[in-house]
């Protein structure tokens, strides 16, 4: 059941479910979210989640297609107090492990893909760990970027949080707007020889340039993790 939302953009929400019967969940984990019309249509779709691992209520945060069938209907007319099927969690590959070493973690970002590695920041930060975290966020502009005001409360905490604007940046700043680029990509992340975990997350053009720019400066393959969303090139 839906007991609060948060709205971080005009076209995104997020959304806290209780749901006492789904399994812990672990960092970077996405669950499968199903709609039934009253004809007995259904429709599913996954979404990642934004909450710590573990922690209840869950949280969703979810973007709007306008041909989507799922993302309207949790963004703008879901309400608080009503109950959608929620199945998981599920996923193994994009996750965080908070036992597994001591190395920095390198978070990127595209758009939407924040949501999973917002779960490893809250995460962290549930745990009381001090583990280096650095976290590059590519978003259009600054009305289409989720959770503002907790990632500035992050960067007092020992988060590094690099933004980069593609389309417009904010009122004053000194930052060019611009496609991110692979100088961009190692301008903005731990070195290589620092030997960090990469979780890297958003469109499929955006993960496949973040990702070869990573291989390019040195990071090995096995240290990259890599989801992407949307076609494939």
């Amino acid at each position: 059941m839906l007991v609060q939302e948060v709205r971080e953009s005009a076209t995104a929400r997020s959304l806290r479910f209780d749901a006492p019967l789904l399994g812990p969940s672990l960092a970077g984990q996405h669950v499968d979210v199903r709609l039934t019309a009253e004809d007995g249509y259904t429709a599913q779709r996954s979404y990642s989640l934004s909450s710590a691992a573990g922690a209840q209520p869950i949280e969703l945060t979810v973007e709007r297609f306008d041909d989507g069938e799922v993302s309207p209907y949790l963004v703008d007319g879901l309400a608080v107090g009503e109950a959608v099927e929620v199945r998981g969690p599920i996923g193994g590959w994009l996750v965080w492990r908070p036992e597994a070493g001591e190395a920095p973690v390198q978070l990127i970002a595209g758009g939407s893909g924040v949501a999973p590695l917002m779960a490893m920041l809250r995460t962290r930060r549930a745990l009381g760990s001090r583990r280096p975290f650095r976290l590059l966020y590519a978003v259009t502009d600054p009305q289409r970027m989720y959770y503002r005001d907790e990632l500035a409360a992050m960067a007092d905490d020992g988060v590094q949080v690099d933004l980069h604007w593609s389309r417009r940046a904010p009122e004053g700043s000194p930052a060019r707007p611009g496609r991110l680029t692979a100088d961009d990509v190692v301008r903005l992340t731990v070195p290589a020889e620092q030997a960090p975990q990469v979780f890297v997350c958003g469109p499929t053009g955006f993960v496949e340039t973040v990702s070869a720019a990573l291989v390019d400066a040195g990071h090995p393959e096995e240290r990259v993790r890599l989801e992407r969303f949307g076609p494939t090139s």
